[in-house]
């Protein structure tokens, strides 16, 4: 209860101020020549003035407000090493109890910086400020964060906290902790298809001296080179780019003895993949109606790099010109089929037949070629079913289907094959889910027996139409007709053709997207999505790895044929592994080196200037093996706010305003009597 006197003027403050000096002046002049009653005057102007003035005494009735602190204890996942969770558990129990001492104290606790695969790094003081939001600044007393001391929203200013009272740092872990890490100082990430790039790192060790480690390195989860390096060196390494998209490569050094952890000894680069030009030689045969199906398709795609040489004269128009003269442009078949046969990622042969045009000793090439890892399509016709097939060359030990040298000739509908229904090539068509199929039929078809590859979509009686194999390292695909210019001419509504060719020609030449046996993780909001493409009827379960090192096991439900899909919540930002013990793939979550283990020695320098321009300490709370929290006392006005065992808070004094009570002195009797009194006493004195 607090207790003053207030004034509210009876006449504008210029009358009052007026009125105070000719009393004054006319007091002073009474008092300087002795005037009989001189005091008595002076008093009674004053209590005129005095009365004019309307003073009132105050009462106010205040309730105390509690003084706030915020304690923020750091929950994020470099908190689980060593002994630092059980630390912060007992550190936390400590501070509150001592806390709770304090009297008119109000405790907010708070845990911020856990997993949740969408924050990188430890953010704590985004949390402190979240807690204090409603709380006035002339409120807080302090603030306390216990933590390992790897913290990334740091302000740069104390200004910055909003609010001026003292930050106090309670540091987990040791103060000697040992660790090795490697840090990545050239990381591209762009790379082209067939090329090497650079990464430089080094292998960089706390707590101990220098040394060497032994350094594995690998590319999607292969092994690809180990070397012995020197620690705290830079290194360079060349990484060959195999495929398009990303390339995820791992730098792994060996274990420290006695570190903390081995969780970053791990560093990773996402490469991304990325073809100079797709380079594509189409050899058209004999003229037909949909010759240029195929250029029309690779001419529209501007990463295509399309070599397209066509023979115009049918084999039924011999004259005995010589085949060099039979052509403005001579067709470079030495340096196409001999010397840079293994430039081109893609041969197709669109109704080929032996001519005489290339001999027979390229085919042996064309062969090799598809053994040592290239491709070949072959769009047949009638020419497939002749004397002069393509069958009838070397090049018949890498094709899929035989020709019994019979062309059926009827209408029907292609339809996918039970493997066509699960293979990437064909799942999925539009149209193909329709009875029969949504698009326009076919009226030839080449009569094969097929061999070793796989039949994906059938003809009438269940004939091969589309033939896909492997061969060594490369691929084939025979489409045993001719007609599919039919769906790209619009006949009966058309077909599928564009996405059709296009998939069998990126399947052709690689396309990570189109394997057959694949397992895919990708990051979608909050979940990690697993799908497993396959031709089998079952697959096992998917055990997912955590960039922390847990392990889950996640079942797969089969969303359609040959695709099974399955989902995992992502709260780690990292590297994440999944496998199925066939296949093994690796997706990256949030940035690919994380913040929060970078670097997970503890320390205090990274809180310490900040809590010292607060008034406030960063110490260790570790003090021989045993937890050590220091004593908490109450300061009202200080500049400095820590000694050697204490902490201190800066206590408020404030208050709210429940109740006001006014007691005016000149109102009523009581200032009727004072003014009353103060004239009679003049005059009084006057009359002796």
């Amino acid at each position: 209860m607090n207790f003053g006197i207030s004034f509210a003027p009876l006449v504008p403050a210029y009358v009052l101020f007026a009125a105070a000096a000719i009393a004054i002046v006319i007091s002073a002049l009474l008092l300087f020549i002795r005037s009989r009653g001189a005091l008595f005057r002076a008093t009674a102007m004053a209590l005129l003035i005095f009365a004019l003035a309307n003073p009132s005494f105050t009462r106010e009735d205040r309730e105390p407000i509690p003084s706030v602190v915020a304690v923020v204890i750091d929950k994020s996942p470099s908190q689980n090493f060593g002994d630092r969770a059980k630390q912060t558990e007992q550190a936390r129990a400590d501070l509150i109890e001592r806390l709770a001492r304090i009297p008119n104290l109000d405790v907010r606790t708070v845990e911020a910086g856990a997993a949740d695969g969408e924050t990188d790094g430890t953010r704590l003081f985004s949390a402190l400020g979240a807690a204090l939001s409603d709380v006035p600044p002339d409120r807080i007393a302090g603030a306390f964060i216990i933590t390992d001391g790897r913290v990334h929203d740091v302000p740069p200013d104390a200004s910055q906290l909003g609010f001026a009272a003292p930050l106090h740092a309670l540091v987990t872990g040791e103060a000697n902790e040992r660790d090795r890490r490697v840090v990545l100082t050239t990381a591209p990430r762009f790379g082209i298809v067939g090329q090497s790039q650079t990464i430089a790192f080094r292998v960089q060790d706390q707590g101990v001296g220098p040394s060497t480690a032994r350094v594995t390195i690998r590319r999607d989860g292969e092994q690809i080179e180990t070397r012995n390096v020197a620690t705290n060196t830079n290194v360079r390494v060349q990484i060959q780019i195999p495929h398009a998209g990303p390339n995820i490569v791992e730098i792994e050094a060996s274990p420290l003895e006695n570190e903390l952890t081995p969780v970053n000894n791990r560093a990773v680069v996402s490469i991304d993949g990325v073809r100079d030009k797709l380079r594509v030689l189409l050899v058209s045969g004999e003229p037909h109606a949909g010759e240029r199906t195929w250029r029309n398709l690779l001419k529209s795609d501007a990463a295509v790099d399309l070599v397209h040489f066509t023979i115009l004269r049918p084999p039924e128009k011999q004259d005995g010109t010589p085949i060099n003269e039979l052509s403005l442009i001579a067709f470079p078949t030495r340096e196409l089929f001999q010397q840079k046969i293994g430039e081109f990622h893609l041969i197709i042969f669109d109704r080929y037949a032996r001519q005489g045009v290339l001999p027979i000793v390229y085919f042996d090439n064309i062969a090799r070629y598809v053994r040592e890892g290239g491709a070949v399509m072959i769009a047949a016709g009638p020419d497939y079913a002749s004397p002069t097939s393509l069958w009838r060359t070397p090049l018949d030990v890498v094709l899929p289907a035989e020709p019994s040298g019979k062309m059926i000739e009827t209408p029907y509908h292609a339809r996918l094959s039970d493997l066509g229904k699960r293979h990437p090539v064909t799942r999925a068509l539009e149209g193909a889910a329709n009875e029969p199929p949504h698009w326009s039929r076919w009226f030839r078809l080449v009569d094969a027996k097929v061999g070793e590859g796989s039949s994906v979509m059938e003809g009438p009686d269940g004939k091969p139409l589309l033939v896909l194999s492997r061969e060594g390292e490369g691929r084939v695909a025979l489409l045993l007709s001719d007609h599919i210019w039919l769906w790209a001419r619009g006949f009966e509504g058309g077909g599928p053709h564009l996405d059709l060719l296009r998939r069998l020609s990126h399947w052709l030449m690689k396309q990570p997207d189109l394997e057959e046996e694949a397992l895919r993780v990708a990051a979608r909001g909050r979940d990690l999505a697993i799908d497993r493409q396959t031709m089998a009827e079952t697959v096992d379960p998917v055990i997912v790895t955590t960039p922390s090192g847990e392990t889950r096991s996640v079942t797969l439900q089969q969303a359609e044929p040959g695709l099974w899909r399955g989902s995992t919540p992502a709260n780690e930002l990292g590297l994440w592994r999944a496998s199925d013990g066939k296949l093994t793939t690796l997706v990256n979550v949030g940035p690919i080196n994380p913040r929060e283990f970078a670097e997970v020695t503890s320390t205090t320098d990274t809180l310490r200037p900040l809590a010292n321009a607060t008034g406030g300490d960063a110490r260790r709370l570790d003090d021989g093996g045993s937890v050590n929290v220091p004593r908490i006392v109450g300061v009202r006005s200080s500049e400095t706010f820590h000694g050697e065992d204490w902490m201190g808070l800066k206590l408020r004094d404030a208050s709210v305003l429940r109740g006001i009570g006014v007691l005016p002195i000149f109102a009523g009797v009581l200032g009727l009597l004072l003014l009353i009194g103060s004239l009679a006493a003049t005059w009084a004195r006057e009359g002796r």
